[in-house]
């Protein structure tokens, strides 16, 4: 794999590539997994117009607030509470 990449387009439409899985859809909020850990895409009216999972590519359209990454790994309350 080169790398993931992740477009929104004019707050209406996202797409990113190497994704692995989608783990929770709602018209206002997505999770999907790549190789690092997990992003969280924030928005209303999202549908999902393509998930390949053969090739990795997804794509959403509605209206996107915004999309956050969460990195696999130990988590800070995890860290903190040895």
């Amino acid at each position: 794999m080169e790398g993931h990449n992740l477009t929104i387009e004019g707050c209406k439409r996202i797409t990113a590539t190497d994704i692995i899985s989608v783990d929770s859809f709602s018209d206002k909020q997505i999770v999907l997994s790549y190789a690092n850990g997990r992003i969280v895409v924030q928005g209303s009216g999202m549908k999902i117009v393509n998930f390949s999972k053969s090739s990795g590519a997804f794509s959403a359209a509605g209206d996107i607030y915004g999309a956050r990454y969460l990195q696999k790994g130990t988590s800070l309350r995890q860290k903190l509470f040895k």
